[in-house]
């Protein structure tokens, strides 16, 4: 899928799942289930509940997204 299709938001991490997914509270008030992104495993960033995140989503499934920043606090 191309980059022109994805939705963009910002959210907290609530819990920790299973295969490194992430429940995410969104700044609009839904939860939906995350995983990290590549670059993020790739480089050992380390993601707690509490921490602000960056999503991306695809339009077609507005409940699962992948994290792709991690906001320093």
């Amino acid at each position: 899928m191309s980059k022109d299709g994805v939705i963009e938001a910002e959210g907290v991490i609530l819990e920790a799942l299973k295969g490194a997914q992430f429940k995410v509270k969104l700044s609009n008030g839904f939860v939906i289930t995350a995983y990290i992104s590549g670059k993020l495993k790739q480089n050992y960033i380390k993601i707690i509940p509490g921490d602000s995140v960056k999503i991306e989503m695809s339009p077609y499934d507005l409940t699962k997204g992948r994290i792709v920043w991690r906001s320093k606090n």
